[in-house]
Parts: structure tokens; sequence; C-alpha cells
């Protein structure tokens, strides 16, 4: 049948995920980064991916299409496996609404300071010294189920979204590392290019700072995976 369904631009796509979000059908999942209509019969053509895709790589089209499948839809939305962001769902604490069923895991919180966005925390507070410093992209810490144990747990975490901050975090996370006894830096991205973003920003503060601080960047895939 001719239907109205979504079409996306893969070289407009710049992988941040969020079309795959707000598809609460699941038919839309990250392939090699990349957001990919997975199945036709899983759109249903309302478009609620459109208005989230700050690329506008989503766009409509009527072509030669399966049916919308309410069925099949709800049967993919009980399957605990993989969500359609690829986070994984059997090792996090997730709620899915349509179901209502809760997943644990059974794990404590490591944090240790608060504020913990780039744009709200101090430069100058007592926890920096000394400390070693987490900067982290806002997803890390859903697409990588122990985040807490293997990235926050004995350190000072700080995160951030430049793409959706709007504001190049540089400068002052330069007066954070110039003005404090920061013994390490560990960045924590996202293999998706916007996260690029946080990386350069402390790179340049690195540089920027004046210090030799030892640093490290770990790299996370959409499937919740450390590349």
């Amino acid at each position: 049948m001719k239907r109205r369904i979504i079409k996306i631009d893969e070289e407009k796509c710049n992988g941040c995920v969020a079309c795959a979000v707000a598809c609460h059908e699941g038919a839309i999942g990250m392939v090699n980064g990349k957001a990919k209509l997975l199945r036709d019969d899983y759109c249903d053509g309302l478009g609620d991916c459109l208005p989230t895709c700050p690329t506008g790589a989503i766009t409509f089209e009527e072509r030669e299409a399966l049916a919308y499948d309410h069925e099949a839809v709800q049967a993919n939305m009980r399957k605990e496996e993989v969500l359609p962001c690829g986070c994984p769902g059997t090792q996090s604490k997730i709620m899915n609404p349509k179901v209502h069923q809760h997943i644990e895991i059974n794990q404590q919180s490591e944090l240790r300071q608060w504020p913990i966005q780039i744009k709200l925390v101090p430069i100058h507070a007592p926890y920096f010294d000394g400390c070693k410093l987490l900067i982290a992209a806002d997803c890390t810490a859903y697409a990588y189920a122990n985040f807490h144990q293997d990235f926050i747990k004995n350190h000072v975490t700080l995160i951030g979204c430049p793409k959706l901050d709007m504001e190049d975090y540089s400068e002052k996370l330069t007066a954070i590392l110039r003005d404090n006894d920061i013994q390490e830096v560990k960045v924590v991205r996202m293999e998706v290019p916007c996260c690029g973003g946080l990386e350069q920003a402390t790179k340049l503060a690195l540089k920027n700072s004046g210090k030799f601080i030892p640093w490290q960047i770990v790299t996370i895939s959409t499937d919740g995976e450390i590349l």
C-alpha cells in the first residue's frame, strides 16, 4: 500500500539519537552511528521524531510501504533486550510506561558533589582539591549501565552536552584546571559526532591551563559498550 512514512537522510544525520528516543514505536534505531528506519510497519506516520531532529534529516514521503502493525509494535515494546536508543535494557534500571515493567540493578550512587552540570558548577570548590576529574557527556550514564562503579567512583563529576547547551565549555574548564589541584582528567563521551565538542573543549582547556595533567578519553558506543 502507498502511505505517508518518514524518510531519514543519513548524510544530514549527526547520530544524536534524539529521533530514536522520540519514536515510541521503536521504528528508528542506530546503525553504525546513524539513525535508520528499521521497519516500515513500525512507523505510524505521525512524525513524533521530526521536531526532535536538530539537523532536519527527517522528512515525510509518500511511498509503497507495509501497513502500520499496532500488534507487532506492542510485542516489540515488551522486549527488554534493547531499547530503540541502543541502551541495553537488561543491564539498566528502566521503566517502560507501556508495559509498566521495572528492571533493577543493584548499585549505589558514587556521586561525591553537587551540582554536576558544567554550566552550574563553581570554578573554585573544596572538592576539586587533589581530585580526579571526570568530564562526561550527559548520555553516557544512560548508555553505559555500570557508569557509577566504573567511572564516577572516586571522581569529581562534571557533565554536559555541547549540542544542547550550545556553548563552548573550554573557558570554564580551563579555569577549573588552572585554579585547582586536579590530579587527572578522564573524559567519557558517546561515539556520536556531537560529543566531539566535549572532547575538544577538554583538550583545549588542558592546553590552556598551563599544567601537565594526565588525561584519558573513553568512548561509549550507542549499544552501551566501551570502544
